[in-house]
């Protein structure tokens, strides 16, 4: 499967957002990942749909991977559809309807993902796998960048792999180039980077770096 890299937005400078969008799309990135947070469901409160939308604006090609860290995630799929998010992935633990939310990203010609938390059983995914283009696997806990990476989720990647060989398999959370590739080698093949992209004078030779060793652990 082709391992993609999503710079993740949250650890940009706030202050030159567009600049910002403009340094991942010029990198070769496959994606800008937006983290959406209402400091109910996680202890941090990020950017709204204007942010998604200044996306679109601005790199309008640039695919735009929505991640809601909402208790009712349910109450946004339009809202969040209006401004051009390409996939909305929500939370398997969030309070709604899961199977009917994921029908409701999909109605709207999204990309329809999960997310889990770390301590979240991998069995608790299997029901909606077939709802699912992307699962996201937290390897931290979620709501602040610039965590270490959990390495006990790998064995979650690699049961979920098994279990849905053709689907796009995401991490996000201390991942770097060493991370990630850990990460190929169990099974995932999207990969969310965000302090260390951003922190990069260079992020397209960051990329680049990333996405080989990720390639070659999964040949591995």
């Amino acid at each position: 499967m082709k391992c993609q890299i999503l710079p993740s937005l949250l650890a940009a400078d706030f202050g030159r957002l567009a600049d910002e969008i403009r340094r991942v799309a010029g990198a070769g990135a496959d994606a800008l990942h937006l983290d959406i947070m209402d400091a109910h469901f996680v202890p941090n409160l990020s950017f709204g749909p204007d942010v998604v939308d200044l996306a679109r604006r601005t790199c309008p090609a640039l695919f735009r991977d929505v991640h809601l860290m909402l208790t009712r995630p349910d109450l946004y799929i339009d809202r969040f559809a209006d401004v051009g998010a390409d996939a909305i992935l929500i939370h398997v633990e969030a309070d709604c309807d899961i199977w009917e939310t994921l029908r409701d990203i999909r109605r709207r010609g999204i990309r329809a993902g999960l997310v889990s938390r770390p301590q979240t059983p991998v069995g608790t995914l299997y029901p909606y796998v077939a709802l699912c283009d992307e699962v996201l696997f937290m390897t931290v806990n979620p709501g602040y960048g610039g965590q270490a990476f959990m390495p006990e989720v790998l064995p979650k990647i690699k049961a979920l792999r098994t279990a849905a060989p053709a689907l796009d398999i995401m991490v996000d959370g201390g991942i770097h180039s060493e991370t990630a590739a850990q990460c190929a080698a169990y099974g995932a093949n999207q990969f969310v980077a965000g302090s260390f992209m951003f922190r990069q004078t260079d992020m397209g030779a960051a990329v680049r770096k990333m996405r080989e060793a990720c390639e070659q652990a999964a040949r591995l």
